[in-house]
């Protein structure tokens, strides 16, 4: 395999499937197949998840709700979104733990890196929820942080595009697709691949990211064993 230890980043819209809001147990199994894949091969994967399908902290901010308090109801929402993929992961036969930022012991392990990295090194997937613990950080910072910190050879960042290109693909037909590029040029040119306290540490640990379509079969597993999928981004 490419890559011996993986970070996946969800989006929690990414569960929704085809439906509104909420989780749809389809595009859950058909994930935690995809991830079962990765796994047989030998591969390590961690897991952080968005909560966006049930609740954004800034949607709450607009409206005129307190944005840490909004935060922290977002925070909320990716442990019920890692609680659900834990539960589509187990139906998979793949031995999953769900380590949360904030402390909610009753459902989730705290979360402690070295216990995180045993987890691994057991095969088993470790999801984190919760994303950093802390407001006005974004679940795409928590996805860098928990990938430095657990030594993760690239960030996978599932989306429902193939790729970067030059402008948005579902707005604009024209648009060009890059297989590679710079974090340089990413800045350069002002593309949208993570949020900019995720990508500033992703470009100072000297992380590779991927962005690819998660909704393609097969993709995560053609990605770690090495195949051109998606947009790569490096230094």
């Amino acid at each position: 395999m490419q890559y011996k230890r993986i970070l996946l980043k969800l989006s929690g819209e990414a569960l929704m499937g085809d439906r509104q809001y909420g989780i749809d147990p389809k595009r859950l199994s058909e994930y935690a197949q995809e991830i079962k894949q990765a796994v047989d091969k030998g591969v390590q994967v961690a897991i952080v998840i968005g909560g966006g399908n049930i609740f954004r902290g800034v949607a709450g901010a607009s409206a005129g709700m307190d944005r840490v308090q909004g935060d922290h109801m977002g925070m909320l929402a990716t442990v019920i979104n890692a609680l659900a993929l834990q539960s589509a992961l187990d139906n998979a036969g793949v031995q999953t733990r769900v380590q949360s930022a904030i402390k909610i012991n009753e459902v989730a392990e705290p979360f402690i890196r070295r216990r995180a990295l045993r987890h691994l090194e057991k095969g088993r997937v470790v999801i984190f929820g919760g994303g950093t613990g802390n407001p006005y950080f974004t679940t795409d910072s928590a996805a860098a942080l928990r990938a430095i910190e657990i030594e993760a050879d690239v960030i996978l960042k599932g989306t429902r595009v193939d790729g970067i290109y030059t402008s948005d693909p579902e707005k604009n037909k024209d648009a060009t697709k890059f297989d590679a590029i710079s974090f340089e040029d990413v800045l350069k040119k002002g593309l949208k691949v993570m949020d900019t306290t995720a990508f500033t540490l992703s470009q100072e640990n000297e992380l590779p990211i991927i962005v690819f379509d998660m909704n393609k079969k097969g993709n995560l597993l053609k990605i770690v064993s090495g195949e051109n999928v998606g947009t790569k981004v490096n230094l």
